[in-house]
């Protein structure tokens, strides 16, 4: 899977479409992953001031800083014309030049820094601001085939983790340890990077976000582990597996796991083109309310996955839209009963056509260590 094909020139085109369609005279995109879904490149974020520049009309202009300009050369579409400045000079006279002409309303980068934010509102004193995720999300919500290859090559790489996780979870060992050898092996896996290790034992796994700590695992305690990392083709991996170490699980957490279990294979199985988004929600949530549990279920279902690692769309109440064939998400409901433990099962899926492709196909039942 080359760069092309993954990154394809005609992006920049669809984009520059959309955007007059949505009344913005340019997008103006700053280091992040709408820059890079749009050129490939996977721009530094500094202090010095990288921007696209993609008018509704007209030709996009990437501006960089004159030190990165060769990284910006190697990485970016055939023929993108580059702008650069050396340090010390403002960088905004060139924003202003390269959308040749008036601008009454931009789109910004969703995540731009406030001081960029600023700095072009300055520049263009007549250009009401807006977000390029109004413009953007709707290109990259459903995935390419290519996209979705690369997610599976992402979901590959860290089920190959999780099916070694008998190698450093063990109980006496610390939270902290464990995630020391996780991380390397992500990295081992074929990630560019890590971007998250969960590995939270007995207690700690009654908090979803609980991170790690230096409290050791205990003999027969569940430890949910929830890790991610980015590929070198910038698309990420996420899987949560949920584990007993060195003995048996509480009776307790036997039994609320297999609701879990139950609830995150119904869940998985109906995803389908039409699906409300809130409905897939409701298909993990209602079996684990009807078992008692859901007060303990504190987080939504899902959330999409690409070149960030929650983006659009989120599976959760309230959402109506429906699910359409290359969207990319998350199935993990969870169970936390606080001071005891907890469990989570996650795996990506990718909506097809004619139904649901899981990503991760590592066994999702209770695994004893």
């Amino acid at each position: 899977m080359g760069t092309d094909e993954l990154y394809p020139l005609d992006r920049l085109t669809a984009a520059q479409r959309a955007t007059a369609a949505a009344g913005l005279d340019a997008l103006l995109l700053t280091p992040g992953s709408d820059l890079r879904y749009l050129t490939g490149y996977d721009a530094h974020a500094g202090e010095r001031l990288t921007c696209l520049v993609l008018p509704a009309e007209g030709e996009p202009t990437l501006i960089v800083p004159r030190l990165e300009r060769p990284a910006a050369e190697a990485a970016t579409a055939t023929g993108l014309r580059i702008a650069d400045h050396p340090d010390g000079v403002d960088p905004y006279p060139l924003v202003v030049a390269a959308l040749d002409g008036p601008a009454a309303a931009v789109g910004l980068a969703d995540r731009m820094w406030a001081e960029q934010v600023l700095a072009l509102r300055a520049a263009l004193p007549g250009a009401a601001q807006r977000l390029a995720g109004e413009v953007l999300r709707e290109l990259r919500i459903r995935k390419s085939p290519a996209e979705v290859a690369a997610l599976a090559e992402a979901g590959v790489a860290i089920d190959e983790v999780h099916l070694r996780m008998g190698e450093w979870l063990r109980p006496g060992r610390t939270e902290v340890e464990v995630a020391a050898d996780i991380a390397t092996a992500i990295r081992a896996a074929g990630h560019a990077s890590v971007d998250f290790v969960i590995v939270a034992a007995g207690p700690n796994g009654a908090s979803p976000h609980h991170g790690t700590s230096d409290r050791p695992i205990g003999v027969g305690e569940p430890v949910v582990v929830d890790i991610g990392g980015t590929m070198p083709s910038g698309y990420r991996s996420d899987c949560t597996r949920t584990y007993v170490a060195g003995g048996p699980a509480p009776a307790e957490f036997v039994e609320y796991y297999a609701v879990l279990h139950a609830a995150q294979s119904a869940a998985v199985a109906a995803v389908r083109p039409g699906i409300s988004a809130a409905a897939a929600d409701a298909a993990a949530r209602t079996p684990i309310a009807a078992a008692g549990y859901g007060d303990a279920f504190l987080h939504r279902t899902g959330h999409g996955i690409g070149l960030d690692g929650h983006e659009e769309p989120y599976l959760v109440s309230g959402n109506d839209r429906p699910l359409e064939a290359g969207m990319a998400f998350s199935i993990e409901p969870g169970i936390y009963l606080a001071g005891r433990h907890g469990a989570r099962i996650e795996d990506i899926v990718v909506c097809t056509a004619d139904g649901v492709q899981r990503l991760n196909t590592t066994p999702t039942e209770l695994i004893a260590l």
